[in-house]
C-alpha cells in the first residue's frame, strides 16, 4: 500500500500543465497585414487598396470603429482563416489558413483592434 501511495504522489506531482498561449503580437500582425491584406484593404486599412476598384464588393474599412466593434475577435479570426463566406460575407475575401498559422491570424486580429481602436472583444 505504501508503494502505491508513493507512486500516486509521484504521478500527481509530475502532471504537466500547459503554458498559457502567448499574447497576440500586434506588431507582427501589422507586418502580416501589409503582406496579405493591403492589396484589397489598403495600407491604412481604409478598404481602398489597389485591387478594391475591380471588386464587385468593396473590402471592409478596418478603420471604421463602429463596424469593427460589432465584430468579435472570433468573427475576425474565422473570416481570416476560412474566408468571407464562412462568416456570411463576400466570397471575394479569401481564406488565409494555408498562408498563416493560427497564432499569426491572432496577431492580425490584434493589429486590426489597434487599427480601429476597438479593443479586444
Amino acid at each position: 500500500m505504501k508503494k502505491l501511495l508513493i507512486l500516486a504522489a509521484f504521478l500527481c506531482g509530475s502532471i504537466v500543465y500547459p503554458l498559457p498561449a502567448p499574447a497576440a503580437d500586434a506588431a507582427h500582425g501589422k507586418a502580416l497585414y501589409r503582406t496579405y491584406c493591403t492589396q484589397c484593404h489598403g495600407l491604412s486599412g481604409d478598404g481602398k487598396g489597389v485591387n478594391a476598384k475591380q471588386l464587385s464588393v468593396q473590402p471592409r474599412n478596418h478603420q471604421d470603429r463602429a463596424e469593427m466593434s460589432a465584430r468579435t475577435d472570433a468573427d475576425l479570426f474565422k473570416a481570416i482563416k476560412e474566408g468571407g463566406q464562412a462568416v456570411n460575407k463576400s466570397i471575394l475575401m479569401p481564406n488565409w489558413d494555408g498562408n498563416m498559422t493560427d497564432d499569426e491570424i491572432h496577431d492580425v486580429v490584434a493589429y486590426l483592434r489597434e487599427l480601429c481602436c476597438a479593443g479586444a472583444k
